[in-house]
């Protein structure tokens, strides 16, 4: 097994992606992200794990099933970019952008943007997090 302190930030991105597409979110937490690591959203600044968890329960509720497509990738040096969308029987999310910043075999920065749609378009729930009332 590869010690995860030596990976690069191609294999970290690599990683994180697999184990998100699996729903794997408390195994990649533990293998992909630093304990200390500052994710900053529309909806806060959240730390470490205890926050990434609290940000996966959130889209695991937003959008609990469906295809997630990654329409672009692109890691230089130690940062890395991400495009996606997501798909389900009730939401959709078309904008969605993460950014990256991995050192040590580690994601220490992130951004995460995205905005959850009913199959008409209609915001249900915006980049900050709140909920749109008739959606």
């Amino acid at each position: 097994m590869t010690d995860l302190h030596s990976r690069t930030a191609q294999q970290v991105f690599d990683d994180h992606l697999r184990l998100s597409q699996q729903r794997a979110f408390d195994e990649d937490i533990r293998r992909n992200f630093s304990p200390d690591c500052v994710v900053l959203t529309g909806r806060g600044v959240f730390r470490g794990h205890d926050g990434l968890q609290t940000l996966a329960r959130m889209l695991g509720d937003e959008v609990p099933t469906g295809q997630w497509e990654y329409r672009v990738r692109l890691v230089e040096g130690n940062a890395a970019y991400l495009e996606w969308s997501a798909h389900s029987e009730n939401a959709v999310v078309d904008d969605g952008a993460d950014s990256f910043f991995i050192v040590d075999g580690h994601v220490v920065a992130q951004t995460i943007h995205y905005t959850v749609k009913n199959h008409e378009g209609r915001t249900i729930v915006g980049p900050d997090g709140r909920r749109h009332p008739g959606s």
